[in-house]
């Protein structure tokens, strides 16, 4: 079955400079969520159509579970995370649950226990309504900073909102996400696991194309080439790197960076922002294609 983008996780150190950030970035932030006590995490949520980005940090160490034969622990990989860098620290694609993670033991890519959790959300009258959700967590040896799930919504009409979706900036929806590592061949059978699709094998990269965004893989060398940017350190392995985002009206483009006080790259007809600017994660900003 192939699975679509769901939702990226940007860990930082400072979540109220997050929320600036991309606030001045033109996007519209949600309110500020307590995640489980054995996570000891806390987030801000950018929604569009379909996906969102997850701006996150850890608030509380002493109740997070550490990683187990069969459990993996969201918190403790996040705080290890954050103890090296900041940026995009999670890949999660739209999930199934429990079918999700008996595929992934079945193909060697994960042999974790299904994790469910619920907590509180509001609606924007600020109305409180209950959201839950089953992760089922993957597995790449080659890429052990980078975290990877599947969720599956128990209630998505309480999460799901057209009210949180419409952003300043024009930003109405993702393309994709860009993984960088030294030798990207070594993580094509994983991502066509976890993904469910076929790779497009290229020239020092490959993609794979996703009910929603892509998933493309590459070299330090060919990420430089394309945005203009350093790519992150992969010396201890992949790296998720870059979040590619679909501007519907380009004549904003050029002030997407203005509005946070950078200078900005323009590579083409895309508005980079690198990872220095934006707390360790590149972001891209695309023309929307024609419909």
């Amino acid at each position: 079955m192939a699975r679509g983008l769901d939702h990226i996780v940007h860990a930082v150190h400072n979540l109220d400079a997050a929320v600036e950030l991309y606030r001045n970035l033109g996007f519209q932030v949600g309110a500020r969520n307590r995640h489980p006590p054995d996570w000891g995490t806390q987030n801000h949520v950018i929604q569009l159509p379909g996906f969102f980005i997850e701006l996150l940090a850890v608030a509380d160490t002493s109740s997070i579970v550490p990683h187990s034969a069969r459990h993996y622990s969201f918190g403790a990989f996040n705080r290890d995370f954050l103890a090296r860098e900041q940026g995009f620290s999670m890949l999660v694609l739209a999930g199934r649950g429990a079918p999700d993670a008996d595929q992934f033991r079945k193909e060697g890519i994960g042999d974790f226990a299904l994790y469910d959790f619920e907590r509180e959300a509001k609606r924007p009258d600020g109305t409180p309504v209950k959201v839950a959700f089953s992760l089922a967590f993957a597995s790449d040896l080659g890429a052990n900073d980078i975290g990877f799930f599947t969720c599956q919504q128990h209630y998505p009409e309480n999460f799901w909102n057209p009210a949180f979706q419409t952003h300043p900036n024009s930003v109405a929806g993702v393309a994709g996400v860009v993984v960088v590592a030294d030798r990207p061949e070594r993580h094509r059978n994983f991502f066509e696991s976890f993904a469910g699709g076929t790779a497009d094998i290229r020239k020092e990269s490959f993609a794979i194309t996703t009910p929603r965004g892509a998933i493309e893989v590459t070299t330090p060398a060919g990420f430089l080439q394309r945005f203009g940017v350093k790519a992150p350190d992969v010396s201890g392995g992949a790296r998720l790197a870059a979040l590619r985002l679909t501007v519907e009206r380009p004549s904003r483009l050029q002030a997407v960076p203005e509005l946070a006080g950078m200078a900005g790259l323009y590579v083409g007809n895309a508005a980079v922002i690198g990872s220095e600017d934006a707390m360790g994660a590149v972001l891209v900003f695309e023309p929307a294609k024609a419909r």
